[in-house]
């Protein structure tokens, strides 16, 4: 089977692991969060605030703001421009991701 690293002769270093809501999983290295979560399938990791209906990657360049997600506790994190890093603890966010 033919895959972009096939294509490119890419040899990325050891994965990285980290979790999704409880989840173990792992990354390539320098790989977004967004980008990590796709190529585990995962399409959808926030809520919103009005309706609770589901968000992922839209744009995939930081300037709009449905990938958000809470990282190691931090709520409001652009999930296609945090680098993911070894033992991460990555969440859905639910609404504004601040409780109350």
């Amino acid at each position: 089977m033919t895959t972009p690293l096939r294509l490119a002769d890419a040899h990325p270093g050891p994965a990285v692991p980290f979790r999704f809501d409880g989840r173990a999983l792992t990354a390539l290295p320098g790989q977004s969060v967004a980008a990590a979560l796709w190529s585990a399938g995962v399409v959808s990791w926030r809520r919103t605030r009005g309706t609770g209906a589901p968000r992922g990657v839209l744009c995939g360049i930081g300037v709009c703001f449905d990938c958000l997600v809470t990282v190691d506790g931090r709520p409001n994190r652009r999930a296609c421009l945090v680098p993911v890093e070894p033992g991460m603890d990555v969440r859905t966010q639910e609404g504004t991701g601040h409780d109350g």
